[in-house]
């Protein structure tokens, strides 16, 4: 009985999800000839706040950065 795990940073829809656990199934009955029934998917979605790569917070590095807004003579 296949099992699969998917972890992924933020969130999807549950249209999103039900999508993803039919591409997986159809996945795995068609390049394993495992048994669509057989097969059992796990979706964690994990908090961008509870994430990080190469030393910050994925909710940091995602976050909208400050716009830089020149002054009427163009100096910023």
């Amino acid at each position: 009985m296949p099992f699969v795990s998917i972890r992924m940073a933020g969130s999807a829809t549950k249209e999103q999800k039900a999508g993803i656990v039919a591409d997986v199934t159809a996945s795995l009955a068609l390049r394993l000839g495992k048994n669509p029934a057989a097969v059992q998917i796990v979706i964690e979605e994990v908090n961008t706040e509870n994430y990080g790569a190469g030393g910050i917070l994925i909710a940091d590095r995602d976050a909208p950065q400050p716009q830089e807004v020149a002054t009427a003579d163009g100096k910023r």
